[in-house]
């Protein structure tokens, strides 16, 4: 018999249209890929110098379980340096990803049926992680009209005497939205443990994000390379938490996943300290897609009532063409032959809604909405 831990954890319905349309790609169909969230740059020249050195040097040894001590280093500054605060080496853990970073958190500060406070919508891993380690995930409802912000008193009346921890992920995925400075302020206030998101920081188009460390001590960040640096198959992240917590992180660690990669850990370096000038220039072509992306998607017809201002996402409402975002999402890639990622994926509250992702080219995202302009515009012949 499959373990019940096992079964609680729901496919990835990003996932499922990704792989959907590879199958259709496969039979010859030609698809625009807007369902998943992975840069479409290659990975800075820099960093992959830095690999190839790595490996002439023969960095491939098991590395301190809490990450390289430069690396570690160079997170530090980089904190310091761009939001003022002051972190040591000795707070941090890197790891294999964001993901394991994520599971090594909530392993740490839950036991069983202890409760997390997330969003809805969230990205939709965060339950699963929770429920894995017998945490109970606990939904906020966030609105469009609030460009989907926590509000204080919906977290307020959510909070119980099993509350450990409240969920913040900002800029956000799905909606690319931002937490503004006095709601991030007035959720550190709060006794509960703050997990912050912060994998997004970087791609940020006006405004200006901020780390929860700014605003307090009781609190744990996750980030990583994946999104920033175009570095998803490089599979580097990191966490950092408070040091009474970073013993027993340590410990589950050394125990499930050892070390990180010790050649990744020398790209890490590498992307801190001398890809600014790549980063910069992928974010300008990422803001021209993100503006034509939400003009286009409303004189469409979609929702879009506070505009995206990081990440390289749209979450779009589309109540107007379906309440079954899933069932129109793969209506889309059968008849359009556009991938496109359902609300559902990302909580009730995100039902009826659709993620679009502008991590692809201008030409493809051109021709992937053109097709579903035809598309919308078909549906509204086929139901007059």
């Amino acid at each position: 018999m499959i373990a019940k831990r096992a079964k609680l954890v729901t496919p990835f319905l990003a996932m499922d249209v990704m792989e959907r349309a590879q199958a259709m790609e496969h039979e010859g169909t030609h698809i625009i890929h807007l369902e998943v969230g992975e840069p479409d740059f290659d990975t800075p020249e820099c960093i992959k110098e830095a690999v190839r050195r790595a490996l002439d040097m023969g960095e491939t040894h098991y590395t301190h379980s809490l990450g390289k001590l430069e690396l570690r280093e160079a997170i530090c500054k980089h904190y310091f340096e761009k939001y003022g605060v002051t972190i040591s080496p000795d707070q941090i853990v890197v790891t294999s990803g964001t993901s394991p970073a994520m599971l090594l958190i909530f392993a740490a500060i839950l036991d069983p049926n202890d409760e997390a406070i997330i969003s809805d919508p969230h990205y939709s891993c965060y339950p699963n992680f929770i429920r894995f380690v017998d945490g109970a995930p606990v939904n906020v409802p966030v609105n469009e009209e609030d460009g989907f912000q926590y509000r204080l008193e919906a977290i307020k009346s959510k909070i119980t005497k099993k509350t450990k921890t409240i969920v913040i992920n900002s800029p956000s995925n799905p909606t690319g939205n931002l937490l503004s400075e006095q709601v991030m302020g007035s959720i550190a206030k709060l006794p509960q443990y703050i997990v912050s998101d912060e994998i997004y920081h970087g791609l940020v188009y006006e405004g200006k994000e901020h780390s929860i460390l700014e605003f307090t001590d009781n609190a744990f960040v996750l980030n990583g390379f994946s999104k920033l640096y175009a570095m998803t198959g490089f599979r580097l992240g990191y966490l950092i938490a408070p040091k009474p917590f970073i013993r027993a992180i340590q410990s589950l660690q050394q125990n499930l996943l050892i070390s990180a990669n010790s050649i990744v850990q020398m790209a890490g370096i590498a992307a801190l300290e001398q890809a600014g000038q790549d980063v910069a220039r992928m974010k300008n072509i990422y803001n021209e897609r993100r503006k034509y992306m939400v003009k286009r998607l409303r004189e469409m017809g979609f929702g879009i009532t506070v505009e995206p201002t990081g990440a390289f996402y749209v979450f779009a409402n589309a109540k107007h063409l379906s309440k079954d975002s899933y069932k129109l999402a793969f209506d889309i890639l059968e008849r359009a032959h556009v991938g496109v990622t359902p609300g559902i994926d990302f909580g009730s509250n995100g039902e009826g809604y659709l993620r679009f992702t502008y991590a692809n080219s201008i030409d493809n995202i051109r021709e992937g909405l053109d097709r579903i302009e035809k598309y919308v515009q078909s549906r509204a012949r086929s139901h007059h």
